[in-house]
């Protein structure tokens, strides 16, 4: 019988065991995978969920509001009504931005486990790495890869077409509305002032809302530990001198991911 070597693992143990060894392995591994893949499709199904149960709500408004525009004639009854109205609403769209927020989080999280897992599964099969087109680092470029985003452009362009971002827009239009009729009723301003003012708010509430998002993404990055990141940011982040540079561009050369 040939012998094969052991499988060099960067999670080698003490005395430079490695968890590959085990023939339980691959099982384990592949477990862990289809969990994280269930619990990730429960995160996005609780998305779909909360974002559909907010647009409903404000469907409802808006048929509640038109059958008492029609009642009322747009009389002091329905400002009366829609201020009542739109502000559970907005508490609905603002609890339901901050957990779609959250659950990005939490997706997170998730993608890191699979790239680890996948990372693993580049270690003990090398000759697997050109069939992964997700990533197989747990740092940003790898969260990047798995995620798909694969091209540079604005991350706030990209940020306002996803879920979070449109119901932060729904969110700044429902408080513009509310600020407008508020002001319009109860001070006495004119629709051009309110109007103008009920913009304002509009477009403040998302802005700041965005805020938040990349808040939370930097504090996320700012405490998660990569344990296997790429090779650029590994290098990078390694301080060095140019002469130890080129003596490691000269002696270990370029390094594959799961070398």
């Amino acid at each position: 019988m040939q012998e094969h070597q052991p499988i060099q693992s960067e999670a080698a143990g003490p005395g430079g065991a490695s968890p590959f060894d085990d023939p339980r392995a691959m099982q384990i591994l592949s477990t862990e995978h289809w969990s994280l893949l269930a619990t990730r499709s429960l995160s996005w199904n609780e998305s779909f969920s909360r974002a559909g149960l907010f647009l409903s709500v404000v469907s409802a408004t808006a048929v509640a509001l038109a059958l008492v525009a029609q009642a009322v004639h747009f009389g002091p009854e329905f400002i009366a009504f829609a201020l009542i109205m739109l502000p559970v609403d907005l508490f609905v769209g603002l609890a339901t931005f901050t957990r779609l927020d959250e659950v990005n989080s939490e997706d997170a999280i998730w993608v890191a486990g699979m790239n680890r897992i996948r990372h693993a599964y580049a270690e003990i099969g090398p000759g697997l790495m050109p069939y992964f087109i997700t990533g197989t680092t747990d740092d940003a470029a790898g969260f990047e890869r798995t995620f798909g985003i694969h091209r540079p452009g604005s991350a706030w362009a990209h940020w306002i077409v996803t879920m979070p971002g449109m119901v932060a827009v729904i969110d700044g239009v429902l408080g513009g509305l509310i600020v407008g009729l508020a002001m319009n009723a109860a001070a006495g301003m004119a629709m051009t002032g309110s109007a103008l003012l009920g913009v304002i708010v509009g477009v403040a509430i998302p802005v700041i809302l965005a805020l938040r998002s990349r808040s939370s993404a930097r504090w996320l990055l700012g405490t998660y530990r990569p344990m296997f990141p790429s090779p650029a940011a590994s290098e990078s982040e390694r301080p060095r001198s140019a002469n130890s540079a080129g003596a490691d561009r000269s002696e270990d050369g370029p390094r594959e991911p799961g070398a």
